[in-house]
């Protein structure tokens, strides 16, 4: 798991609820490259990862907020999404940001997730 770039908890349990703090297409300590759809992919494998930790999956999934610095891209944010969720539809928000934390970053995705 990818040390957490501010003073946060990367995955919170409270009763049979798991919230995920905002995941970054990073991977080994780097931006991964290929653009949005890289990004996008490789937060939900970083969602994924924190999840398994907790005994969990994408599948328990309830609700995603999903954090893009161009609006333009949410169209190939959306294709990536949908390919790293599958068929699982969780209640999702998305929104425009100025910024994220790190310096280049485009897609930030943070997941709320319920288990037995």
């Amino acid at each position: 798991m990818a040390k957490p770039l501010g003073p946060y908890t990367p995955i919170v349990r409270s009763g049979d609820l798991l919230v995920v703090s905002g995941q970054l297409g990073m991977s080994d300590g780097a931006l991964v490259g290929g653009g949005v759809s890289a990004e996008t992919a490789q937060a939900v494998a970083n969602l994924a990862t924190l999840l398994e930790g907790e005994g969990a999956s994408l599948d328990d999934v309830i609700k995603t907020t999903v954090f893009l610095t161009d609006m333009g891209d949410f169209a190939t944010m959306n294709e990536a999404y949908i390919a790293a969720f599958g068929d699982h539809r969780p209640a999702r928000s998305t929104i425009g940001v100025a910024a994220l934390p790190l310096p280049g970053a485009a897609v930030e995705i943070e997941a709320w997730a319920r288990i037995a």
